[in-house]
């Protein structure tokens, strides 16, 4: 996996999770911006999901299983939409504290899908 990459995404993740818990710090829900926030966090996943299976695809492994590998890549991709569709329910500032959870784990996930890979 390319390192810079999941570097990125880990830091732009919780640099959205900073973000959305300063606004549930002020009692405020997730506003466009953070939308927007979060739309950037999520290209950034998607760009890492394609990233990771082409790589699959042209015959490298992960140093770990193969199937882990894939479902984490699908669990980090999914995770900052899921929690941003969920603080569309929640229009106050647990919205924004669902969004900052989302940002954590991402992160999180991104730590495991270095170790999964090799790094």
């Amino acid at each position: 996996m390319f390192v810079a990459l999941t570097l990125a995404t880990a830091v732009a993740a919780l640099l959205l999770a900073a973000w959305c818990g300063w606004a549930a710090y002020r009692d405020q829900p997730t506003k466009d911006w953070h939308f927007i926030g979060m739309a950037v966090v999520s290209v950034l996943a998607l760009v890492q999901l394609v990233v990771g299976i082409v790589l699959l695809a042209r015959g490298e492994q992960p140093e770990q299983s193969t199937t882990v590998f894939v479902a984490y890549l699908i669990g980090a991709f999914a995770c900052v939409p899921a929690a941003g569709f969920m603080s569309l329910a929640e229009r106050t500032k647990w919205g924004s504290v669902t969004v900052a959870a989302g940002g954590v784990v991402l992160a999180v996930l991104e730590v495991r899908l270095h170790d999964i890979w090799g790094g």
